[in-house]
């Protein structure tokens, strides 16, 4: 068998290729993400209708919210976003496992009595709790057990407000299998018969730290995204992995073979809207990622995020996608920047001249196609990104 790469025309929308996927969803292209946080879910949860064979390659670098408490508790990678997105890409149908969906994606209460709350919490190490009594006996006996895995080993100040008990399973479930993902995320993907894979980008407890443009040097991706803290107020000249105190050398972290795996065989590579940084640019980081992207030869989007994104402090989209390219080219520095990037797609919306600057300064063609809500312009319209990457597959 041979691989030989070809060219092709492409029509978009593609009006055969996509009713060719929607009748066939199982038989639907590879699309490879690199993603984190949640700008992703709502189009993950309608390309469910268009191809069960997406490739998410996702951060554990976070160190936000909830996924913060179980990181500081556990020493482990964040997994708020794998859950999220396995989620995203359920089968929400009755034919699928509604009762453990509701499961993994219910929270804990955020506020009220702290009796109440432990309470609750007593009841999932039980497996009385009225979402673990719906399910059938063997599959609450295994969920119970990872729960019970996690409760042996937490502190017993352990902060459950807000705590997702989807989390909780990953993390017992992490914890009862020495301390790696891969089980665990399989295990779950098959209770809640996710519509494509899910992995980390590497299974490491690590944070990102970024080298800012007036000096200064931040650590930990609660400190970037302008949520959980001030905006940063000035640019990010670059970011790197970290232990969350100093910045790691560049060959510390080796993009896993299973993962190069995936992106080669990848029918499209799609760096998605999201937080720059800390969502998007923080899974190129681990040594491998560049050389893997340059080696598949497929189409490869850039859709920038539609409103502000905080991370992006006073930069065009010419400068969002030099900073795309750069950890790229850091890790395959002799290929050109079509080897990474083919096209960037935005949406109608974005000035004629912020186009033409990125074909300008980077030789990369940028497409402005009617992407936006007509009734949210600041997100994309779920079905039109997901049409639009089955015509380019």
């Amino acid at each position: 068998m041979s691989d030989i790469a070809i060219l092709r025309h492409a029509t978009l929308p593609d009006t055969l290729r996509i009713a060719r996927s929607r009748a066939a969803p199982n038989l639907g292209p590879r699309l490879l993400f690199f993603s984190g946080g949640s700008a992703l879910n709502e189009i993950s949860r309608k390309l469910k209708q268009y191809t069960h064979n997406s490739v998410h390659l996702i951060t554990p670098f976070d160190s936000g919210g909830s996924s913060q408490v179980l990181r500081e508790a556990f020493g482990m990678p964040a997994v708020g976003d794998l859950r999220s997105r396995l989620m995203a890409l359920a089968d929400e149908t009755e034919l699928g496992q509604p009762d453990i969906y509701r499961l993994f994606s219910h929270r804990l209460p955020k506020d009220g009595d702290q009796k109440d709350l432990m309470q609750e919490v007593a009841s999932l190490f039980e497996g009385s709790h009225p979402l673990l009594k719906a399910l059938s006996k063997p599959m609450r006996q295994l969920i119970v057990g990872n729960l019970r895995h996690f409760e042996r080993a937490a502190p017993e100040d352990l902060d459950y407000r807000n705590a997702s008990i989807g989390n909780l399973i990953l993390a017992g479930g992490y914890l009862d299998h020495d301390r790696v993902l891969e089980p665990v995320l399989f295990l779950m993907s098959k209770m809640v018969d996710v519509r494509g894979t899910v992995r980390p980008i590497a299974d490491v407890n690590l944070q990102i730290g970024a080298q800012l443009q007036d000096g200064r040097r931040v650590f930990g991706q609660r400190q970037m995204t302008g949520k959980e803290s001030a905006p940063l107020g000035t640019r990010i000249a670059r970011l790197f992995l970290s232990d969350g105190m100093a910045e790691l050398p560049a060959d510390a972290v080796q993009l896993p073979d299973r993962n190069q795996k995936l992106i080669a065989s990848s029918e499209l590579i799609c760096y998605p809207p999201g937080s720059l940084y800390s969502s998007v640019m923080c899974n190129l980081l681990p040594q491998g990622v560049g050389r893997a992207i340059a080696a598949r030869i497929v189409p490869k989007v850039y859709i920038p995020s539609l409103g502000t994104d905080p991370e992006c402090h006073a930069m065009s989209l010419s400068d969002q996608v030099a900073a795309l390219l750069e950890p790229l080219r850091r890790d395959a520095c002799d290929v050109p920047n079509s080897a990474f990037l083919t096209h960037v797609i935005c949406d109608a919306s974005v000035a004629v001249s912020e186009r033409d600057r990125v074909t300008q300064d980077h030789g990369i063609p940028c497409l402005a196609l009617p992407l936006a809500r007509r009734d949210h312009t600041d997100r994309y319209n779920p079905d039109a990104i997901c049409e639009l990457l089955i015509s380019l597959a």
